[in-house]
């Protein structure tokens, strides 16, 4: 389905993410003229606003979170802009929003409109949602919609969303949206596996000792408190981002680059995931410290009470099958860690004969950053310039690819760019399929049950730190350090 939509409707257009990423990133793609001239755009949401007023609304949002070189003819963009005021909860305001998105107008040559919509609401209301779309001519064949997590608090709860969006929209126009796949390192992962005839052929079990991956946060709670103590570190961010980066590194080449071959193959990777014993996981929650230059209060101060929500995972999984078999994926995400950081790390294996005695060789690692830098660094070993009575000096060498330097005159984009263009033009392929989400819960749902089980509770860590220090050791009884 690779219709371009000739209106786009924004759930949710006043709240924090319209500001920060949506209408900002609307607004880029316009400057860069990736926006077709027709495409219409309407805000809604319970605030009481004219066309007007959410038009300053979104020229506000986008002077203080777009860079000033992005912006372009903004004037331009923000006469594309209406609003439509809505409680997603009566039916009253669904048939103005139907005007606003031109239902009733056709178009020249007497075609119907399509129509994306982009639903940045809470999930209690996606059902009386998609039912006042439906009762209104908005969730027909010519209607596409598009899904921001959570969506679900575990695998029940998920499917529960899924059936309501599926009672009016088919899968293929249903977009579920990580924003950690329209990053444009993580895209170039992909062209990294499988543009290169470098890597592939040693992308197993043969080559490759470990992976890690780690998302690292140094914020706290935020303006998130409700919403984080009801999920924790594993819902949060291992059951969607990281989940999906680990499929992007595991999965089997796919026979071509769209949609289907490649949502095939990630399901595939998080179908074979094994049962996760809880010893190889680890849960922490921060305390009190130093981060980011600042005195930061622990979790428990934040929240106001004292709870057992991990702020803090690590894990050792594993994939069975057979380009996988016996490698460990290391997974480590947190809040109020040292740094911010989201990487992966592919470690080689030593090579099987050292013809340099003496000299310490490191294995080969390939580091592919994502945040805050987007860069790919190949570590290889090579000789120390000079001369040497006795053998050769070796050390090991990074070589990099830094995003910026590497394609000058091409600036950094916010992620939703990407995926709104997708949206509108319905491709598919950077969205996850309703498989994933329901593989990827249950996955996480047996952790849970098995931290339960053994009565698990979260060890404590300083604000600043790594986590716990029994996450440390959950690598290295396997003679791996983490990457810091």
């Amino acid at each position: 389905m690779k219709n371009k939509a000739d209106t786009l409707i924004l759930f949710g257009a006043t709240g924090d993410l319209s500001q920060r990423m949506l209408l900002p990133s609307l607004c880029a793609l316009d400057a860069d003229n990736l926006l077709s001239s027709e495409l219409r755009i309407v805000g809604t949401a319970r605030s009481a606003m004219d066309d007007s007023e959410f038009r300053n609304f979104a020229r506000a949002a986008i002077e203080k979170y777009l860079p000033a070189h992005r912006r372009g003819g903004m004037a331009d963009f923000l006469n594309r802009l209406s609003y439509s005021t809505l409680d997603v909860t009566t039916p009253e305001g669904y048939a103005d929003l139907a005007a606003k998105a031109g239902l009733n107008d056709g178009l020249k040559d007497g075609a119907d409109r399509e129509i994306a919509i982009f639903l940045s609401t809470a999930p209690s209301l996606f059902e009386p949602t998609i039912k006042g779309l439906a009762d209104h001519g908005l969730a027909d064949s010519n209607s596409r919609i598009c899904l921001e997590k959570p969506l679900g608090t575990d695998l029940e709860s998920s499917c529960a969303i899924n059936d309501a969006v599926a009672a009016a929209f088919s899968e293929d126009r249903i977009f579920r949206i990580d924003h950690y796949l329209g990053k444009e390192t993580v895209q170039n992962l992909i062209a990294l596996r499988f543009a290169n005839i470098l890597f592939e052929p040693l992308w197993n079990s043969q080559h490759i000792d470990h992976i890690q991956i780690t998302v690292a946060e140094t914020v706290g709670l935020e303006s998130r408190v409700d919403f984080y103590d009801g999920a924790g570190a594993l819902r949060d961010m291992v059951q969607n981002h990281m989940l999906q980066l680990l499929a992007l590194v595991a999965m089997e080449p796919p026979s071509s680059f769209d949609a289907g071959s490649v949502r095939d193959e990630k399901v595939k990777v998080l179908r074979a995931l094994r049962k996760m014993d809880a010893k190889e996981s680890v849960t922490g929650q921060y305390r009190g410290g130093a981060s980011s230059g600042e005195i930061v209060p622990g979790y428990d101060e934040e929240l106001g009470r004292e709870s057992d929500t991990e702020t803090f995972v690590a894990m050792k999984g594993h994939i069975d099958n057979w380009r996988w078999q016996g490698v460990p994926f290391y997974l480590r995400t947190g809040k109020r860690l040292s740094e911010r950081v989201t990487e992966i790390i592919v470690q080689f294996r030593c090579v099987p004969h050292s013809i340099f005695p003496g000299a310490k060789l490191v294995p080969n690692k390939l580091v592919i950053g994502i945040q805050p830098e987007e860069n790919i660094t190949l570590s290889m070993m090579a000789k120390v310039p000079g001369i040497e009575q006795e053998g050769i000096a070796l050390r090991e060498v990074p070589l990099n690819i830094a995003m910026p330097d590497a394609f000058t005159g091409k600036h950094k984009r916010i992620a939703y760019e990407r995926l709104l263009l997708d949206l509108i033009g319905g491709d598919q392929t950077l969205f996850v399929r309703r498989d994933e989400v329901e593989a990827q819960w249950r996955w996480v749902d047996d952790i849970r049950e098995s931290w339960e089980a053994e009565g698990k509770k979260p060890k404590t860590y300083n604000a600043g730190s790594w986590g716990p220090s029994a996450a440390i050791a959950l690598a290295e009884r396997d003679g791996v350090s983490w990457h810091e």
